[in-house]
C-alpha cells in the first residue's frame, strides 16, 4: 500500500506494542517511524517468553502480513497447557488448564517475536534516539524531541517507551506508577542436558508457581519449546531477515520482597544470581538446579509496580500505551497482551481518522477512553493476584501451602 506523508506518526519505543502499532499503521498506508533509545535491537535483555491470549493473538493477526503472523505461530510453543500452583515441594494445590485451541493461547519467545515485528520496517526504526519531550507547534502539529536536542515533526506522537517512560510526566501528569513490596529475579536455563529435558514429562506443558512456606516468597518456572527453530523458520518464510539464535530453555523467576534485595546488588548480575541461589535453598531440588544452571548474562531484576489511572491527558495529539501508562505486576499474563491490544485499538482509530478526516484530537481521546477501562481492569487483576499469592494473609497462605497440597501426590520426586 502506498504511504502518504501528510499524516505521520512518531512512536517512542521499539518494544512489542510500539512495533505492533508501526506494523498496523504501515499496512494502513500511514507514514510511521519508531525511535528507540537503545543503540541496537538486542543490546539488553527484555524478557524471555510471553503467553499470548486471544487479545495478543488477534493483535498480531490484524497487524502483521499473513506470512509473519504464521511465522509467529510456527516458532511458538504448542497451544494450551496448564498453570500449576504448588507448595515448595512441587505438590499441587490447584491447576488452571488452558483451552487447546490454535488461536486461544500460545507461548512465544519474546526476542523472536520482536524480530518478527521488526521485519519489513526497514528504515523506519531509528536507534540511539532517546525521547525527551513533545513540543507543540510546527507544520505537522507536534515535534518529538530527543535528549540530544534534535527533534522530528509528526501529526501524532505515541509514547511506548515502557515503565520508565520519559514522556509520561508530560503527557499524563500526576500518574506515576506506584511501587509494590514485591520484586522478581528472573533467569533462563537450558532445557536440555545430555540429551534429556531437565523438566520432567509431567510438567512438559505446565507453568509452575511454587509457593514457599514463608509468605512473600515463591518461585515460577516454565519451559519454552520452539515449534520450529527460528533460524529455519525465518529462512523459509522471510529469507534474509534477522532471526535471533534461539534454543529451547526454561524461564524462571524467584519472587521475593524488594527490601530483601540489597541496593548494591541491584545492578550486579553475579550478586543477583547469588541472592537467587540462597533464597531457593528451601525449594524442591529441581528449582535449585534451575537457578544453579542459570545463564548469568540473562539475569534480570524487576521491581514490581502498578500503573496509576490518568487524571488528565495534557497534549491532545499525543498519547501513551503499554507499560508507559499501565504497568502491572507479572501475574495473570496480561501485561504484554494488554499492550498489544492498545496497539490495535489506537492503530484502528488512527487509520479511520486518516481515511475519513476525523479530527486527530477526537481520535486520540476516543482511544484513551476505550483503553483506560480494560487496561486498569488488568492492572487491578494482576495486583490482586500478587497480593493473594505472595501476601502475608495467614489463612489463604496456609490453605495453599499446607491444606491443598496434602490432597495431591508429589508431581516431581525429589530424588
Amino acid at each position: 500500500m502506498r504511504t502518504s506523508t501528510d499524516f505521520s506518526v512518531a512512536i517512542a519505543g521499539a518494544g512489542l506494542s510500539g512495533l505492533c502499532l508501526a506494523q498496523y499503521l504501515m499496512r494502513s498506508g500511514i507514514d510511521v517511524h519508531v525511535y528507540e533509545r537503545d543503540q541496537s535491537p538486542f543490546v539488553r535483555q527484555q524478557g524471555y517468553r510471553i503467553i499470548l491470549d486471544r487479545h495478543g493473538l488477534e493483535a498480531l493477526r490484524v497487524s502483521l502480513p499473513r506470512p509473519l503472523y504464521r511465522l509467529a505461530l510456527a516458532t511458538g510453543d504448542e497451544p494450551g497447557g496448564r498453570l500449576r500452583f504448588t507448595d515448595r515441594r512441587l505438590r499441587d494445590a490447584f491447576t488452571i488448564t488452558f483451552k487447546v485451541e490454535p488461536d486461544s493461547t500460545r507461548q512465544v519467545d519474546r526476542a523472536t517475536l520482536r524480530s518478527i515485528l521488526m521485519t519489513g520496517l526497514d528504515g523506519r526504526i531509528h536507534y540511539g534516539r532517546a525521547a525527551a519531550a513533545v513540543d507543540t507547534g510546527g507544520p505537522a502539529g507536534l515535534r518529538l524531541r530527543f535528549t540530544d536536542g534534535a527533534s522530528v515533526p509528526a501529526t501524532v506522537v505515541v509514547g511506548a517507551d515502557g515503565v520508565g517512560s520519559a514522556l509520561r510526566a508530560q503527557l499524563m501528569p500526576e500518574a506515576d506508577p506506584v511501587n509494590t513490596p514485591m520484586a522478581g529475579i528472573y533467569g533462563r536455563s537450558p532445557l536440555w542436558r545430555d540429551g534429556w529435558s531437565v523438566i520432567p514429562d509431567a510438567l512438559r506443558t505446565s507453568g509452575v508457581l511454587s509457593i514457599a512456606d514463608r509468605p512473600g516468597r515463591a518461585f515460577f518456572f516454565t519451559s519454552m519449546r520452539f515449534g520450529e527453530s527460528p533460524r529455519e523458520a525465518f529462512a523459509r518464510v522471510v529469507p534474509g531477515a534477522y532471526a535471533p539464535t534461539a534454543h529451547d530453555y526454561v524461564m524462571w523467576g524467584l519472587l521475593l520482597r524488594q527490601d530483601e534485595v540489597p541496593v548494591a546488588a541491584r545492578g550486579d548480575l553475579l550478586a543477583l544470581r547469588d541472592l537467587a541461589v540462597r533464597n531457593s535453598e528451601d525449594f524442591h531440588p529441581l528449582v535449585r538446579r534451575l537457578v544453579g544452571t542459570g545463564e548469568l548474562d540473562t539475569t534480570v531484576l524487576n521491581l514490581f509496580a502498578t500503573g496509576s489511572r490518568p487524571r488528565q491527558w495534557a497534549v491532545p495529539r499525543a498519547t501513551l500505551m503499554g507499560d508507559a501508562v499501565h504497568v502491572m505486576p507479572p501475574f495473570g499474563a496480561q501485561g504484554g497482551n494488554t499492550a498489544l491490544r492498545d496497539a490495535v485499538v489506537l492503530g484502528r482509530r488512527l487509520a479511520e481518522a486518516r481515511a475519513d478526516g476525523t479530527p486527530v484530537e477526537e481520535v486520540i481521546a476516543g482511544y484513551q477512553d476505550e483503553m483506560v477501562p480494560y487496561a486498569f481492569r488488568a492492572v487491578d487483576t494482576a495486583a490482586g493476584l500478587m497480593r493473594r499469592l505472595t501476601g502475608g494473609a495467614a489463612a489463604p497462605h496456609w490453605v495453599l501451602t499446607r491444606v491443598l497440597p496434602r490432597l495431591h501426590r508429589v508431581t516431581v520426586p525429589e530424588a
